[in-house]
């Protein structure tokens, strides 16, 4: 089967690109679930502090969401707006 390097460039690029959004979005999947165990875990045990638990599980909540955010990103940009097809092309 022959390809042109472009078409091989982009094949790559398409695969690569499913594989770092799988791997980008289960890790802080598996990191918020276990976040938000830890404090309903804490919030059982110690109610009366459990405003603070809360806002404080909402900060890392969005910070853990945005690295799935930025392989998104990285994603978009390498299918829509591939800058290798630029440099070797």
């Amino acid at each position: 089967m022959d390809m042109s390097p472009g078409t091989l460039v982009t094949l790559v690029t398409i695969i690569t690109s499913g594989i770092m959004i799988l791997l980008g979005t289960i890790t802080p999947a598996i990191v918020e679930g276990r976040a938000v165990l830890k404090a309903l875990e804490g919030m059982t045990r110690q109610p009366e502090v459990a405003d603070r638990i809360r806002a404080t599980l909402f900060i890392s909540m969005a910070l853990l969401e945005s690295t799935a955010i930025y392989v998104l990103l990285i994603c978009l940009v390498l299918l829509f707006a591939n800058p290798l097809l630029d440099r070797f092309f």
